[in-house]
């Protein structure tokens, strides 16, 4: 019989994290995540009431918004991050919590090098000066 893992964050299951508020559940948080959700919990809280707004109306959830700390509240959803030039599906899972937006959103993509044009190597730099 196989059993699946619950997953837990700190002891606590992602059902009893989301009964917590924003600063009930920051203080689970490493250090530096604790002050920066701490700073931000007002702006924290008002993406948490758009975003169950929008996901109640089956609209996508899109934001610019990449320094948000995600929170439980945000567990299940689908978040469309900015990453300075198209929005970028996220699903905000468990292992998530804590972490930033941005973090799930690359900014720089991945670069494909093509082979060498004429003057490129030693080979054929005595072509390209004909």
């Amino acid at each position: 019989m196989e059993h699946k893992k619950e997953f837990t964050f700190r002891g606590k299951t992602i059902e009893e994290l989301k009964k917590l508020e924003v600063r009930e559940f920051v203080g689970f948080l490493r250090s530096r995540e604790r002050r920066t959700a701490l700073r931000q919990f007002n702006d924290i809280e008002k993406f948490v009431n758009r975003a169950k707004q929008k996901a109640a109306k089956n609209k996508p959830i899109r934001t610019h918004k990449r320094y948000l700390v995600i929170v439980p509240q945000l567990v299940g959803m689908k978040i469309f991050t900015y990453n300075g030039k198209t929005f970028i599906p996220i699903e905000v899972t468990g292992e998530m919590l804590g972490h930033r937006l941005g973090e799930f959103a690359p900014t720089r993509g991945k670069i494909k090098h093509g082979s060498a044009g004429i003057g490129g190597t030693k080979g054929t730099r005595s072509k390209a000066k004909k």
